[in-house]
């Protein structure tokens, strides 16, 4: 090989690299406005209007009180179905979802019927001979229509959009700087997959749990154990398997042999050490070539890793650490492995330098779209005082972003979201229910005012942007949903094969974890499609196995479908809860009369919308269809928003500028901000200005 073809050689794999896919190219200077107005806009994903309406009648509220007394404060109408991403993104548009096609957290293959994470689209990066990258990892985001930032930007209006959600991968915004919010991943692909080191761990509970974690036993020989970090998967070893598999559907032993043994080192791990001083209460963890010493109940910094996937590609991340217990048992948490902003694997900001830039202005901050610890707390690995302060740290990650920002002031428009007053409401909601089967007397006498000082910490926030920005600029706070109680689960699927329109044959299916969905697990491995004519997959669809779209339909588009909708509709409107008959089901949605547009087709057929009290449990988020239909909620995830009737889950919009509409939406926020600049509103938008 000659030297010129070496050298062309080197470039194509420095270009290709997983590790240089966000080079730093500095933060961009704004000329000066055209514009002579200002607008700021503070989302708190999903603050709910009873508990604001209430906070600010007693007073606790005072900020967004004196909004309100400018302007006003209203119900803002959701979306069908009211979950953050599909609400979210409706926001960004002004259009509903069948123009911009985000439904729910989930979507599925029509001819494997697997589900997968909603929102993105990846295409797998490529080696050549399994070792040298020819082409780096391709991230799409999958939402249609078009964000008001952007139509606002080609106008000349100069934005700062800051951890909205629905925005990974980050879209190019004119005369705009951009940080992704979710569903921006982890290291390893995940919403958050946290970790637990501990001796006093079984060797029954290792393994991954049903929600983002992976747990594993720490065994100490003298004074040391070690043990190992899953990190990112290794895209080298999932092409050799994808290659293998492509061979066809009937493998050979010896292909399953050689799936079985690549499968061992799918994911990159990096091996660590701890040594633990009992007497001390302390313990060290060399990990990736440094020493984190920490004290019983002490945090970390932000600790930066290197994962190698070979000698040429590079991955970074950071994560915190958390000593929780060195006493008579050791218990090590890690938090999931953030992007390292400066260098993450792949784009997390518009320009791809921003995020780095905030990065050395800030120091570190959370990089993870899905912020807060819900998932330990959830899977009884963190208590609720860890939790919660845990979560006042994301907050304020995401509020020193945004006033970095404001403080800037070459803006024009100013879009920031902080998401903790959700977390904290779906992991502590059953603190303020005595109904709730998971409420605890003496836990809510220490943290029932949990929710209401996440509240407060949004009306400081508030405060502080009006201080800083002066009481004449336009201010709207913005939530995409509301809350309810969930005190019991309903596998909607089982309801579904008892009614005869889902069959299954063989065993009845184990339960499903997120790892399956993450790692390609098996789904739906026992359902005979062939008498399937509908299937319910994440929270609240229903889909019908529809011929010629689905692989092996059975429902013919046209009057079969029709007559089918019209039929289940019906009967689930009868589905009763069997303790006290209580009504279940409030509404069910038909596709075609709540969406419109251009993604039409990837709509479920149905959108349930279930009474306060009731949910779609996990299983059926996931595909699963165990026994039993209604049963008690007996996790700490205990209220939700999606799978609830959009009518009586509504935000909340407070303005300190006077709304004309009685009753607002949340698709009418984009037309807004574009009337408010003078910049012409696209006519295929759904919503109408507010002002």
């Amino acid at each position: 090989m000659t030297l010129e073809r070496s050298f062309r050689l080197l470039w194509v794999v420095v270009l290709a690299s997983l590790a240089i896919c966000a080079i730093s190219c500095g933060t961009h200077q704004r000329g000066p406005s055209k514009f002579s107005q200002k607008l700021v806009i503070l989302g708190f994903d999903g603050m709910d209007p009873a508990l604001l309406d209430r906070g600010m009648k007693e007073g606790r509220l005072p900020n967004l009180s004196a909004l309100a007394r400018r302007g006003g404060s209203y119900q803002l109408a959701t979306t069908h179905s009211p979950e953050s991403p599909t609400a979210w993104a409706s926001f960004a548009t002004g259009v509903n979802p069948g123009k911009h096609n985000i439904y729910d957290f989930l979507v599925r293959d029509t001819s494997t019927y697997l589900p997968d994470l909603g929102m993105v689209k990846v295409t797998p990066p490529k080696f050549l001979f399994n070792y040298f990258p020819i082409a780096k990892p391709k991230i799409e985001s999958i939402r249609g229509g078009t964000s008001f930032w952007v139509t606002a930007g080609r106008a000349g209006v100069r934005s700062d959009i800051l951890t909205v959600p629905v925005t990974f991968p980050p879209e190019d915004v004119p005369e705009g700087e951009l940080l992704s919010g979710l569903p921006l991943p982890d290291i390893r692909r995940t919403m958050g997959t946290f970790y637990y080191f501990a001796t006093d761990l079984s060797r029954y509970e290792e393994g991954n749990t049903e929600f983002g974690g992976i747990l594993k036993r720490l065994v100490f020989e003298g004074d040391a154990a070690t043990s190992e970090l899953v990190g990112p998967p290794n895209p080298v070893v999932r092409q050799r398997i994808d290659a293998i598999r492509g061979k066809g559907p009937t493998l050979s032993e010896t292909d399953r042999a050689a799936i079985a043994e690549l499968q061992a080192t799918a994911d990159v791990r990096v091996p660590f050490t701890v040594r633990w001083d009992r007497g001390a209460k302390t313990a060290a963890i060399d990990l990736d070539g440094q020493t984190i010493s920490l004290r019983q109940g002490e945090w970390s910094t932000w600790i930066h890793l290197t994962f190698k996937i070979n000698m040429l590609v590079r991955v970074h991340g950071m994560l915190q650490m958390l000593l929780m217990n060195a006493g008579n048992e050791l218990q090590l948490y890690m938090s999931p492995v953030n992007f390292e902003p400066g260098n993450p694997p792949t784009p997390m900001s518009y320009p791809s330098g921003f995020s780095g830039d905030l990065a050395g202005q800030l120091g570190d901050y959370r990089t993870l779209g899905w912020a807060e610890a819900t998932w330990p707390l959830n899977e009884g690995r963190m208590d609720e005082k860890t939790f919660m302060d845990d979560l006042m740290v994301a907050f304020d990650d995401r509020a020193r972003v945004i006033l970095n920002r404001v403080d800037r002031k070459d803006w024009d428009l100013l879009v920031g979201v902080i998401e903790s007053t959700d977390r904290v409401q779906h992991m502590m909601w059953r603190l303020i229910d005595p109904k709730h089967p998971m409420y605890d007397a003496a836990l809510a006498a220490k943290y029932g005012d949990s929710i209401d000082r996440v509240y407060k910490r949004a009306d400081d926030f508030v405060g502080e942007v009006v201080k800083r920005i002066g009481p004449d600029v336009p201010v709207m706070i913005v939530s995409d949903h509301g809350f309810h109680s969930w005190r019991k689960a309903v596998n909607l699927n089982t309801w579904l094969v008892q009614q005869g329109y889902m069959t299954l044959q063989g065993q009845q299916p184990g339960e499903k974890r997120l790892i399956d969905l993450f790692g390609g697990g098996t789904f739906w491995e026992n359902v005979d499609w062939s008498r399937t004519r509908a299937y319910a997959m994440g929270i609240g669809q229903i889909y019908f196995n529809l011929r010629g779209r689905e692989a092996r339909g059975i429902v013919s588009p046209g009057a079969e479908a029709k007559a089918l909708a019209d039929d289940l509709s019906a009967k689930l409107l009868t589905m009763r809860d069997p303790d006290d008959g209580s009504p279940i089901i409030r509404a069910v949605y038909k596709r075609d009369d709540i969406y419109s547009g251009e993604y039409l087709q990837d709509a479920s057929e149905l959108q349930v919308g279930m009474h306060d009290g009731y949910r779609v449990s996990w299983q059926t988020t996931l595909g699963g269809s165990p026994q039993g239909i209604v049963y008690p909620n007996m996790k700490k995830w205990s209220a939700d928003h999606g799978g609830y009737d959009y009518a009586i889950t509504a935000g909340v919009l407070v303005s300190n500028r006077p709304v004309g509409a009685a009753s607002p939406r949340i698709i009418d926020i984009a037309p807004t901000v574009l009337k408010f600049f003078g910049v012409t509103v696209p006519g295929d938008i759904d919503g109408k200005p507010l002002f």
